[in-house]
């Protein structure tokens, strides 16, 4: 119940619609019983009963003709046609209506919760697989979708064919139809018996779905991986387990659906034939003639027809409810960053970044320390690199930099003021990011480059692309800037994909540059053009860098050696050499055959 009443919320700016579809639907109903009222005169029409016609719905008869067949079936046939014409005008629009309002609900849905998501904290998409999200996005919004513009309006408009056609049946005989609403409170408990039934099993197959979804997308992902260790086998056997689970899970729901309509048929039959023999009693004591008793018959057999198609709509509005309830643990679920309501905007860094005493660890294992009592100063205009093993804390404190996570000890401050009471979106301006796994949209060259800056012009972004070295392979390819890269740039070599990347970041010209092992994917000659860029690009610009290839940061004003989430040592390349400790070790380890080869140093290679 809570499911619907948070899904009425994106019908309800839609309500003067939905008004026009409900009475479109009344009159529905309304020309639908109008038509099988006709059946009374029609059956007076060939029995040719002497005296008064019999009375039916809207008193029809009174429009009829008596003793003249002729008459009174062109009588008939008119209304009988304009009825049915009505009746699918009516029909049409409360079709159409509801259809526009459930496209209308689910894009308000699908775009909050696209929002939503967007807004989120980077723990958010820790926590979360992108398919995960995905599946929300477009399976559960389908399902949503398919409940409001066609599994409600089933209901609705049964729901009034069943009121309009039982009115119907009291209007012929009243006493004959308190014996039929008997029934109704057994039928009740079986709809909702079965409806719940069908709701838990209708979970159940979404769950598997996700996770059909999870394991499909993993497979297919890492398919270079799979074929490399020939593990096709064991992926086979893992999607033919959770496969298994959902048709287990759909056949019993569909053995439940198939069971609740005949079950609810039977009932209905036995009553109905109970029903007839009070009704060949009343003929034959003349409380009602044989015209109104088929009348009352006709509408009570076409009452079950929307008890039927009803009871058929709980199985797939149970799976809209399952859809709609991982829609909302999503939406309920809000990581964002909390931002002050006196946020300020800042400006260009014009003194420096500093980390005073930062301590930081992740809300899914607060027991691990990442950084310990971190404090660094970070001059504007500065190069400070930061290197050391794996696992040394060196990503999670450029993290903190760009505010993607607060520290959980600290703090971190820009031109003195604490990261905290910056606006984000001032924040992010400020600086532009160049990562290992270069990032790349299904988009054309000039998308990719240009995402930073959607105003730039042609020009802008030409001048990037040459910065970064990249504007060379790209005026070789057929449609140069507006080809295709391919889903997360496939379509180019690695050292290519690096290159636009770093022409993004060349475009946004933010003050404060994050480059996180920007070159480290390049082979020799892409790195000696993008070092060139790079070189360029960092002029008068803060940088931060993270390398394990020392050859990149050489010339850095500082070096922070980290280790185990501490900074262990931290100066000049020189001064480090000089210190020993395990900068030293680091260098020795890369550096021993290279300080062998003749003019290394000759060249420069060891030059600030």
């Amino acid at each position: 119940m809570n499911e619907f009443k948070r899904l009425l919320q994106y019908v309800r700016p839609h309500w003067l619609t939905f008004v026009f579809a409900i009475i479109a639907m009344v009159l529905t109903a309304v020309f639908e019983t109008a038509t099988g009222a006709l059946l009374v005169p029609i059956f007076n029409q060939f029995t040719q009963i002497s005296g008064p016609p019999s009375e039916t719905l809207y008193n029809l008869q009174r429009y009829i003709p008596q003793n003249d067949w002729y008459r009174a079936w062109v009588a008939i046939a008119i209304m009988l046609m304009g009825f049915t014409v009505l009746k699918g005008i009516a029909e049409f629009f409360s079709s159409y209506l509801l259809t526009k309002i459930g496209q209308a609900a689910v894009l308000d849905l699908r775009k909050q919760l696209y929002d939503h998501i967007l807004g989120q904290s980077a723990s958010f998409f820790e926590k979360h697989r992108t398919n995960f999200l995905v599946s929300r996005l477009v399976v559960n919004c389908s399902a949503i979708e398919l409940a409001v513009s066609a599994n409600l309006r089933d209901v609705l408009r049964e729901s009034f064919m069943l009121v309009f056609f039982l009115g119907a049946a009291f209007y012929f005989n009243w006493r004959l139809m308190l014996g039929a609403v008997v029934i109704a409170p057994i039928i009740g408990v079986l709809t909702t018996k079965f409806s719940k039934g069908l709701r838990r099993l209708a979970e159940e197959s979404f769950e598997g779905n996700k996770l059909l979804s999870d394991t499909a997308q993993e497979t297919l992902a890492n398919q270079t991986i799979v074929k490399a260790y020939s593990g096709e086998p064991r992926e086979r056997s893992r999607f033919a387990r959770v496969a298994e689970m959902i048709a287990k899970a759909n056949r019993r729901s569909g053995r439940l659906a198939a069971t609740s309509p005949p079950t609810i048929e039977i009932i209905g039959t036995s009553s109905v034939l109970i029903l007839l023999y009070f009704g060949l009693r009343a003929i034959n004591s003349s409380q009602m003639d044989a015209a109104q008793f088929f009348g009352f018959l006709y509408f009570l057999f076409r009452s079950y027809d929307p008890l039927r198609r009803i009871s058929r709509q709980h199985n797939e509005i149970s799976k809209a409810f399952a859809a709609a309830k991982d829609v909302w643990n999503v939406l309920d679920e809000n990581e964002k960053l909390p931002e002050k309501a006196g946020a300020v905007e800042i400006d260009k860094l014009s003194s420096a970044i500093e980390l005073q005493h930062v301590s930081f660890n992740y809300d899914n294992d607060p027991s691990k320390t990442i950084l310990d009592d971190v404090s660094l100063h970070i001059p504007k205009s500065s190069m400070v690199a930061l290197v050391g093993e794996s696992g040394g804390g060196k990503s999670s404190l450029v993290k903190l930099i760009q505010r993607l996570y607060d520290p959980t000890a600290g703090r971190i401050l820009w031109d003195g003021t604490d990261l905290r009471d910056i606006k984000l979106a001032s924040l992010k301006k400020q600086i532009a990011l160049v990562t290992q796994e270069t990032v790349l949209f299904n988009e054309s060259i000039r998308y990719n480059i240009s995402y930073g800056n959607a105003n730039a012009t042609e020009a802008d972004i030409e001048h990037a692309a040459r910065i970064a070295f990249a504007h060379e392979f790209i005026d070789e390819l057929p449609q140069k800037y507006d080809t295709i890269v391919g889903e997360r740039g496939i379509l180019l070599s690695g050292g290519q994909r690096q290159r636009l990347a770093i022409a993004r970041a060349v475009l946004v010209d933010a003050p404060v540059l994050i480059l996180d092992e920007a070159t480290s994917a390049l082979d020799a000659e892409s790195e000696r053009l993008v070092q060139k860029a790079l070189a360029n690009l960092m002029q008068d610009k803060t940088s931060v860098v993270i390398a394990h290839r020392l050859s990149t940061i050489r010339k850095a004003d500082l070096i922070v050696v980290m280790e185990r989430g501490r900074i262990i040592q931290s100066g000049t390349h020189a001064g480090l050499l000089a210190d020993g400790g395990k900068y030293k070790r680091l260098y020795e380890l890369q550096f021993a055959e290279e300080e062998l080869e003749p003019g290394a140093v000759a060249n420069g290679v060891l030059q600030r």
